[in-house]
């Protein structure tokens, strides 16, 4: 097979309502700074992981349903934070009093949380 040579992962982008909103969420709750912006399109930037997430208008976009339930708008594919289990409660503290929900239905250790616009996202413990 022939080798195109590398190719390098850029960012994860999230399609929501508020580009502005949601991506003001991520990085006080991440405590990134904001890199590229417009109207549509959002971009947080990790200096020190060097990664980045992008926030994408999406007029039509349609919460999903957590836990999922056939017939209804499905995740497609969520986030996930590590922190030390002491500091579990302070996350999700922290996450809920910049906007985020804790899930009502929660599975194992971890934390299942809803950002802002209803994307899951959970903590999981390292």
């Amino acid at each position: 097979m022939k080798s195109l040579g590398e190719i390098k992962f850029d960012k994860v982008v999230i399609d929501c309502r508020e580009p502005a909103i949601l991506s003001e969420f991520y990085a006080q709750l991440l405590g990134w700074k904001k890199g590229y912006i417009t109207d549509d399109f959002v971009i947080i930037v990790s200096e020190k992981y060097n990664v980045n997430i992008g926030f994408q208008k999406n007029e039509m976009y349609i919460p999903p349903i957590w836990p999922e339930e056939q017939g209804k708008q499905q995740q497609m594919l969520h986030l996930d934070f590590a922190m030390e289990k002491a500091k579990l409660q302070e996350w999700i503290d922290f996450a809920v009093s910049l906007g985020a929900k804790k899930a009502e239905n929660q599975y194992g250790e971890w934390a299942v949380m809803l950002d802002p616009e209803g994307h899951p996202f959970c903590f999981d413990i390292e």
